[in-house]
């Protein structure tokens, strides 16, 4: 690698610009050199003062002086490679070469004549990751800033070499701006890949907002100063060459200013008030700013164009730098200019030329489509963000003696849409139904199926239908969907009255039951075929589910990976959840969400492979004590015999209180119901934290409210029930139908 100088050298001795450079520049060493070599001659080196040193055959060549002529580099390449076999005698011929080229390229590239300025500490260029080396000359790159002389015979070389500089700079800038994968990473590439290596200072604007696809922008189009880089003081940019400060002397930002700005003390992400560029910019239709942007190609800030162009971007009360000190470069996306991107030079580096353009050009394309391509990539991902988001619950329902925990984890930031869901759905005789169900794969269309059957499973549920059969029209509707649409699930009915749950499974992993001692277990469930096989049964078992017991239903995500298989991590988990509750004490169960927070950190890195749907239900349930249950034939003395079994029921509770509201709705939810019952109709009531009363016929026809007439003798009933109950419903069943409400208890407000 070519080294350059950080500080003054001296001239050096005149024939370090001799003739031999052009002979040095190609690789052809001289003939005289090339016989000393063959007859192991002793080569003449050139010493420091110009003498000719002998040196004896064999030893290694010393390295060429700054006014060393390349022959004699050559020479002694030579003599060493022949000490060797005829390959290291070809290898050693190329390195002479290719030394005698860096040498005879110095020689003509400002080692003769005066001395270059001296570079201050800190703004030698530096290229970006992944660059070779630094650039020079062509690209205004150049360390000392000096350009090469007239009479070296090597400007062409010199001129090769700065076009292979600027195209391996633009090739590592590229590289870098591609990795960003948001808007954020590109701009921010764009920034350190040319600051300081091709500009001191960059300001990169962006629409506001950033139009996405074939949207088409409504009002006026503004920029907004996404992000800026610097390098250098303010004052700098603004100097323009010429030793006058653009401002005024005195002045907040002139030379020697008090309020003088260093780069380094400013924040690098706008909004900046303190830099010297507007915040927004409103583009005037016809303006100079838009003829440059229409345009799409990257002009000089001295240009015709641009000399009001940038005056409009930066603002008029900002300073413009002099000269070819600034490039003003559109970014242009796919269809339409999404922004621009402004290039600054202190008056101590050399200006830009006009090959930097083409630079320019190619950083502010490569940019603009991968802004495009992050914005599209953005919106991919809030579509799909608010897609799994709106098919999962917003939140849990509290039901009657049971509480709930959930947790959802996509399988990766990139792939947040998963099949995966989980649910929790109120029935009649505060029972719940918890579900949770995977559909195969990761895309948008194993999303939209986990919608459809989540959508069928709830409005199964309402029907108050088997676990089992709810299981078997799934799978009907699975199979409507496609051939290959398939799924494993999960049912389960809860029902705090009697303490059991019933559970039917399709081909889903088991759940798993953390009792109140500290004791898991696996429950042994009927696997199952997968939802979307088609023509198999499923088989539903009733187990106990004891006050303080936890249910946790889960997917495969949670137990199954590729360092592990599904059934090790079932005793995984059933061993953590073991831990946790002696950890917590046996005597009381563990809170549920620390429970679920402590459930996912058993995925350790890399253990992650499919998203994962997490339900944990505790079950508290109801006591025998506060349940009152009745059957009524469908007589006319029905309504009578309900409200003295109900005054009974409130004074064994205490809440004689609530004995005129309840007789009253009572009274008339029974009349309702023996009207159009044939089967003795159920009457029960259950005191939680608030009265519930539940009345049940095998009639399927729910009860609407309506307005009655002044002239009509019926028609108040359910008017009541709504002016005084808290809460009131009706739910078809699939042998009739339960109408149900509910009353505060007395002093419920102070509780709370």
């Amino acid at each position: 690698m070519t080294e350059y100088p950080t500080s003054q050298e001296g001239p050096q001795p005149a024939g370090a610009s001799g003739g031999g450079s052009d002979e040095a520049g190609h690789g052809k060493a001289p003939i005289a050199a090339a016989e000393a070599v063959r007859t192991h001659a002793q080569v003449p080196v050139s010493g420091r003062g110009g003498a000719e040193v002998p040196r004896p055959r064999g030893t290694a060549a010393p390295a060429p002086g700054p006014g060393q002529p390349a022959e004699a580099s050559r020479a002694s390449g030579h003599g060493a490679a022949d000490t060797g076999s005829g390959g290291a005698r070809t290898r050693d011929d190329e390195a002479a070469r290719n030394a005698g080229r860096r040498d005879a390229a110095e020689s003509g590239s400002g080692r003769v004549g005066p001395p270059g300025p001296r570079v201050p500490l800190g703004t030698a260029p530096l290229l970006p990751s992944g660059a070779p080396e630094p650039l020079s000359g062509a690209g205004g790159l150049s360390p000392v800033g000096g350009a090469p002389t007239a009479g070296s015979g090597t400007g062409e070389v010199t001129a090769a070499r700065r076009e292979g500089d600027r195209l391996r700079f633009v090739g590592a800038a590229t590289r870098r701006i591609a990795r960003g994968i948001d808007l954020d990473e590109i701009v921010l590439g764009l920034c350190r890949a040319t600051v300081p290596t091709f500009s001191d200072a960059i300001l990169v604007y962006l629409r506001d907002p950033l139009p996405v696809g074939d949207e088409r922008p409504v009002g006026p189009v503004v920029l907004r100063l996404r992000r800026t880089d610097r390098l250098r003081p303010i004052d700098d940019l603004t100097d323009g060459g010429s030793g006058e400060p653009a401002v005024p002397a005195g002045a907040a930002g002139a030379p020697g200013a008090a309020g003088e700005l260093d780069f380094s003390q400013l924040p690098l992400v706008g909004p900046q008030g303190d830099l010297p560029a507007a915040e927004l910019c409103e583009i005037r239709p016809g303006g100079a700013l838009a003829e440059v942007l229409r345009g799409v190609r990257p002009v000089f800030g001295s240009a015709a164009g641009a000399k009001d162009a940038l005056p409009e971007l930066l603002g008029s009360e900002h300073p413009v730098p002099r000269g070819q000190r600034a490039i003003l470069a559109p970014l242009r996306g796919r269809r339409r200019v999404i922004g621009a991107a402004v290039f600054l030079r202190t008056p101590d580096r050399d200006a830009f030329e006009q090959n930097d353009l083409l630079v320019a050009a190619q950083l502010a394309t490569h940019t603009a489509l991968g802004i495009d391509k992050a914005v599209l990539y953005g919106r991919e991902a809030y579509i799909a963000d608010e897609l799994q988001r709106t098919m999962l619950p917003d939140s849990l329902p509290q039901p009657t003696g049971v509480r709930l925990a959930s947790r959802y984890l996509p399988a990766a930031e990139t792939a947040r849409v998963g099949g995966d869901w989980y649910d929790a759905i109120p029935l009649p005789g505060s029972r719940v139904a918890l579900v949770v169900g995977d559909v195969m794969g990761h895309s948008m269309t194993s999303a939209a199926i986990m919608g459809q059957l989540r959508t069928t499973a709830q409005t199964l549920a309402q029907l108050d239908l088997p676990p089992a059969e709810v299981l078997h029209h799934l799978d009907e509707q699975a199979q409507r969907l496609g051939s290959d649409r398939m799924a494993t699930c999960l049912y389960a009915v809860y029902d705090p009255v009697s303490h059991r749950i019933t559970i039917a499974n399709a081909g889903h992993p088991p759940p798993v039951l953390l009792h109140l001692g500290g004791r898991a277990e696996v429950l042994r469930v009927p696997p199952g075929a997968p939802i979307g096989v088609g023509g198999v049964d499923f088989e539903a078992v009733e187990l106990d589910a004891p006050a303080g017991a936890t249910l946790l239903l889960y997917t495969d995500g949670l137990v199954e990976s590729r360092l592990r298989d599904v059934w090790t991590g079932i005793e995984q988990l059933r061993e953590r959840l073991a831990t946790t509750a002696q950890l917590t004490g046996l005597d009381h169960p563990p809170p549920l969400e620390a429970l679920c927070d402590d459930v996912l950190d058993m995925l350790g890195p890399g253990d992650r492979d499919d998203d994962i749907a997490l339900l944990a239900a505790r079950f508290d349930g109801i006591a025998p004590s506060d349940v009152a249950y009745w059957f009524l034939d469908p007589e006319e003395t029905a309504p009578g015999r309900a409200r003295r079994f109900a005054r009974r029921a409130l004074t064994r509770w205490g809440l004689e209180e609530l004995s005129d509201s309840l007789e009253l709705l009572v009274s008339e939810v029974v009349t309702n119901a023996v009207r159009y019952a044939e089967r003795p109709v159920t009457l029960r009531l259950l005191r939680t934290d608030v009265l519930r009363c539940e009345v049940g016929d095998d009639s399927p026809q729910l009860p609407r409210q309506r307005r009655a007439r002044d002239t009509d003798e019926g028609g108040r009933g359910l008017f009541l029930v709504n002016r005084l109950a808290r809460r009131w419903g009706a739910t078809r069943l699939s042998s009739g139908k339960v109408v149900w409400f509910e009353l505060p208890l007395p002093g419920a407000h102070e509780r709370r």
